[in-house]
């Protein structure tokens, strides 16, 4: 059964506007984490770099399932 390719295609957009999005709120937790430990509390920088973890997971999953769509789409 092939997928609709107009319907192929938001869904991988949608994921793509996912893992930007979470990629960039990853981005701004380590810039966090990095002026704690700039600072001198390596302590606290990595207790909010812990903050990342669900992010990357969200992004793992959002890339795994745009890898599988996109095989699946192609003739």
């Amino acid at each position: 059964m092939e997928m609709d390719s107009q319907i192929l295609d938001v869904v991988l957009s949608y994921n793509l506007a996912l893992i930007s999005e979470r990629l960039k709120q990853a981005h701004s937790i380590a810039k966090a984490a990095q002026a704690c430990a700039d600072a001198g509390n390596i302590s606290k920088g990595l207790e909010i770099v812990l903050d990342i973890e669900q992010l990357i997971y969200e992004v793992n999953t959002a890339l795994n399932a745009a890898c599988m769509l996109s095989r699946t789409g192609q003739p």
